[in-house]
């Protein structure tokens, strides 16, 4: 009897169990139209970086309060945010940019680095 809960019970958690990657749970809208700074990068910039990247801030040494700021930081700015949780250099420090944020940027740079 003992033999019989052990295996239903083994077969109850092993179907309850679910397994999700990490393409199955991100956000994949397509952005359909060219991502520039003002309209697409710099609210994610304001809302996430100004904070410690402006005068006053802990990185006032690499202030990001303009475009041309942004611009020629964005491949340090992709490498940060694009780091895994626990990594030390993540940024923003204390949270993470969403897979649609991080998309915009990174697509901001392919499509041309557009300021308006």
């Amino acid at each position: 009897m003992k033999k019989i809960i052990y295996i239903v019970s083994l077969a109850m958690v092993s179907i309850a169990c679910e397994s999700r990657t990490y393409e199955e749970i991100s956000d994949k809208t397509p952005i359909a139209e060219l991502v520039t700074y003002n309209k697409d990068v710099k609210p994610i910039i304001d809302a996430n970086c100004i904070s410690c990247h402006s005068l006053g801030g802990l990185a006032s040494f690499q202030p990001w309060t303009g475009y041309n700021q942004v611009k020629n930081n964005v491949d340090k700015i992709i490498d940060r945010i694009s780091r895994p949780t626990g990594d030390p250099q993540k940024m923003p420090q204390g949270g993470s940019l969403s897979p649609s944020q991080i998309t915009i940027i990174t697509r901001w740079k392919a499509d041309g680095l557009t300021e308006n």
